[in-house]
């Protein structure tokens, strides 16, 4: 079985071939969204507000001026970002005075929207492994005047034996990047099962770390949100039923009121049933890049039991690997670049 109906699969395929509209986001620290979309209007941009569902979002249809060259772009007035990787900050719901941890933060969309909801107060750690690419987060904060932010550079697994505590902890994890395919067409022939499989190891390691790093017992907070960019079952869904066995969490609403439900069955396999409340987001349905989005809430920091190896590196029983575009991937092999982040974030 394919995640789509054959109609839709081929709606899903077709969609893959056509960009994304452009999309940026209204840094709420030095400006407003009336206001800026004012300025790029006089600066002969043809844009409109995103969509209901976002208060700081435009779309860009077309532009007279290069749009990361504007006087506002350059003064942090907002920031480029794909209008799917709003969604897990809208669901994570920072507050103020609140200590938030961004595992997995290049190129810093997603942290410097996290500062803006906060109003630049309580603590941010934006962390990332990649140190050239922290240096992009480095200077997106830098222009866009974000001061409650600390970044490091480390390896997300690692945290909860350096520092936890955290009130909320945002994972949007490294994935095979299925989910933005017109971004860039070599996943379509580059990407093989072996990799997806990889890739959902290594997202079981650090979405117990991402667990393990919030308080339970936080006034304010106490919760995980996982994302990726991927639309495969075994990056998705198989990781958050993993979680929900390994850790005292439970799923809980995103506070998205769109999108389609994950699934509870696919194929042979079924999940628990709270799984209906993650998110999925399809470039033919959303007209945005493919997205996934789950939101944890924390009940102990009492680990339950060790993780097991045969449980992280096991392969889904026979015919339960997600296709698209009816193809499974039966090779193997590791591909360069696979698990890094992909897109706009």
């Amino acid at each position: 079985m394919d995640l789509f109906p054959l109609a839709e699969l081929i709606d899903f395929l077709e969609a893959n071939e056509v960009q994304r509209p452009l999309t940026i986001r209204t840094n709420t620290l030095k400006t407003r969204r009336r206001d800026l979309a004012q300025a790029l209007i006089n600066r002969g941009v043809n844009l409109d507000p995103l969509g209901k569902w976002s208060k700081v979002g435009l779309v860009i249809y077309d532009s007279s001026v290069p749009i990361g060259a504007t006087p506002e772009y350059l003064a942090g007035h907002y920031m480029l970002q794909g209008a799917a990787s709003l969604l897990p900050v809208m669901a994570l719901a920072p507050q103020e005075n609140e200590r938030v941890l961004d595992m997995s933060c290049a190129p810093g969309g997603k942290t410097s929207y996290c500062a803006q909801l906060m109003k630049n107060t309580g603590l941010i750690v934006a962390n990332d492994v990649s140190v050239d690419r922290l240096r992009s987060v480095v200077g997106n904060l830098h222009r866009l005047g974000v001061t409650n932010t600390v970044v490091s550079n480390g390896d997300g697994r690692d945290f909860p034996k350096v520092l936890g505590g955290f009130d909320r902890v945002l994972l949007d994890a490294p994935c095979s990047g299925t989910g933005v395919i017109s971004k860039d067409r070599s996943i379509k022939t580059d990407r093989e099962r072996g990799d997806i499989l990889r890739c959902a190891h290594l997202q079981k390691e650090l979405l117990v770390s991402a667990i393990d790093s919030v308080n339970a017992n936080s006034r304010t907070g106490g919760f995980v949100v996982y994302s990726t960019c991927s639309v495969t079952v075994e990056e998705n869904e198989w990781v958050v039923d993993y979680a929900l066995k390994k850790r005292n969490v439970k799923l809980v609403p995103t506070g998205i009121d769109f999108g389609t439900n994950g699934f509870t069955r696919f194929c042979q396999r079924r999940f628990h049933p709270s799984l209906s409340l993650c998110r999925r987001f399809y470039p033919h349905v959303h007209n945005m890049d493919g997205f996934f989005v789950a939101k944890f809430k924390k009940f102990s920091n009492h680990i339950i039991g060790t993780d097991s190896t045969a449980e992280l590196t096991s392969d889904p029983p026979e015919g339960e690997g997600s296709k698209v575009g009816g193809e499974t991937g039966s090779k193997t092999g590791v591909k360069p670049g696979v698990g890094a982040k992909t897109g706009v974030k």
